[in-house]
């Protein structure tokens, strides 16, 4: 198939044992099924891209159902992708993990995991302040943050104390080592953003 890409729930981690007798830790994300939802062409919407359906939705506005009727599905998630041949593709078509191959290179983009406010020790890796020597509740402090008189003001991304996580996350270069299509299930090689059962996208590596 010439789609780039697939939605996808991460699962978790676990490891996979090679016919050598080697191991290797892997990432399992249930793959699809994804159906296809809309076809956008370059005579209609400007560009050409596919867009794909997963998860069920509980609820849906009017807009949403009258957009989704033809695919015959409630989806919760849509995303386009790309697709050399838009021919292979019309609305209501269902991809599985079958679009990828074992041995590809993908990247995956996922949500990271929020660990609310942290201090700059766990946030930026500082070492701390000493343990002795006079010092006292001043182990994790920052240090100086300051420019005295001259600029007299902080510097614009100076690493400090602030939330952590829950940013947007692309992981390159990684390895599809199984892709099973009965199961939906696709085994990724080391680890992919996110917490388990959050959404991902994975996309084929040019």
């Amino acid at each position: 198939m010439t789609i780039t890409g697939l939605l996808g729930r991460k699962i978790g981690m676990t490891t996979h044992y090679r016919e050598d007798g080697g191991t290797e830790a892997v990432t399992a994300i249930e793959v699809g099924p994804c159906v296809v939802t809309q076809v956008k062409t370059k005579a209609r919407d400007g560009y050409e891209a596919v867009q794909l359906g997963f998860g069920a939705a509980k609820k849906l506005s009017k807009p949403e159902l009258g957009h989704l009727g033809r695919s015959g599905g409630k989806f919760r998630h849509l995303q386009e992708f790309t697709a050399r041949d838009l021919g292979e593709y019309e609305v209501g078509k269902t991809l599985k993990a079958d679009v990828f191959k074992a041995g590809e290179r993908i990247k995956v983009s996922g949500r990271s995991r929020g660990m609310g406010f942290q201090g700059g020790v766990k946030r930026h890796n500082f070492s701390g302040g000493p343990k002795t020597h006079g010092q006292s509740d001043r182990l994790r402090a920052p240090g100086a943050i300051g420019a005295t008189t001259h600029p007299g003001h902080v510097w614009k991304g100076t690493r400090m104390a602030a939330h952590m996580g829950d940013a947007q996350v692309t992981v390159r270069g990684l390895k599809v080592v199984l892709a099973d299509p009965e199961r939906n299930l696709l085994l990724v090689s080391g680890a992919v953003p996110g917490a388990s059962n959050s959404i991902v996208r994975i996309e084929k590596q040019s």
